[in-house]
């Protein structure tokens, strides 16, 4: 009992730093931004604590079978950091931000081509944005894109080459789907291969949608998303990561449609009858 509460307690205040991550590293940010970002990731921590505190799951999926939940965590981290420090190598430059921004910049390049989810996010942004800040959202987006992207690789390494999630003991549906009723009638397999293809699907159209709907919101509340730097942030984050957490979520649940499946096999085998002799 004392291990599981010391583990869901790490996992509270970890979740509650990737929260505050920008609030830390970006300089000049509005007076009441860091006490929103304080209660969201009071808020964040504290869901986070009676997940992993109890027994019965409630929300979090895949919370028994790692590194589903960590390879997200890592991947937001990452990206979280990156940019709030391309952000605050603007104003307060040092080796590791030129670094960053020079390898950003190089990702970002590689990425821009047409029609690709970068090159969209670049023509959501209104007319006339001057050309530094192009390339800084260029950069941003780029690199964002480029860890998600290295997230998704690396899972489905792990899935392919470690028998995801078979090596880390029993996978318990209920558990690890909290959200997943297999009561609710129809065929279990068919309903999670149907899900996996939907969250596929999702995933695939999130990084070209997300910036149509972002060139709207700035239509409606003006140019705070690009003028504000956690709110730049937060948006190009979130358009990265949801895809990936869509496109891992599916991965799994195919996954898990086809342990079922081998299951059934194995289970279903008929016993095969001795031959018996005949007399004549």
């Amino acid at each position: 009992m004392f291990s599981k509460l010391t583990s869901a307690t790490v996992r509270a205040i970890l979740v509650a730093v990737v929260i505050l991550l920008p609030s830390l590293l970006v300089p000049g940010v509005r007076d009441d931004a860091p006490q929103i970002m304080v209660l969201i990731a009071l808020a964040c921590a504290v869901l986070t604590f009676s997940e992993y505190s109890t027994v019965y799951p409630s929300l979090v999926e895949f919370r028994d079978a790692p590194p589903f939940n960590r390879i997200r965590y890592l991947s937001l981290f990452m990206t979280l950091f990156f940019l709030s420090a391309l952000v605050r190598g603007q104003t307060d430059p040092s080796g590791l931000t030129m670094f960053m921004e020079a390898l950003g910049g190089i990702v970002g390049l590689a990425l821009d081509f047409p029609y690709s989810p970068v090159r969209l996010v670049l023509l959501s942004l209104p007319e006339g944005t001057p050309v530094e800040q192009l390339a800084s959202v260029r950069t941003s987006a780029g690199m964002a894109y480029f860890i998600s992207l290295m997230a998704i690789t690396f899972f489905y390494l792990i899935l392919k080459l470690k028998n995801w999630p078979s090596r880390s003991g029993a996978f318990n549906v209920w558990i690890n789907l909290p959200t997943f009723d297999p009561t609710a009638g129809g065929d279990v397999v068919n309903r999670l291969n149907r899900d996996a293809r939907v969250n596929l699907a999702l995933g695939f159209l999130l990084p070209f949608l997300i910036p149509a709907i972002g060139k709207a919101a700035t239509s409606l509340f003006g140019e705070a998303a690009i003028s504000e730097p956690q709110t730049l942030i937060w948006m190009v984050s979130l358009w990265a990561f949801l895809p990936l957490s869509l496109f891992m979520r599916g991965i799994a649940m195919s996954r898990v449609a086809d342990m079922i499946t081998e299951m059934r096999k194995r289970t279903s085998e008929p016993i095969t009858a001795r031959p018996q002799a005949f007399v004549t």
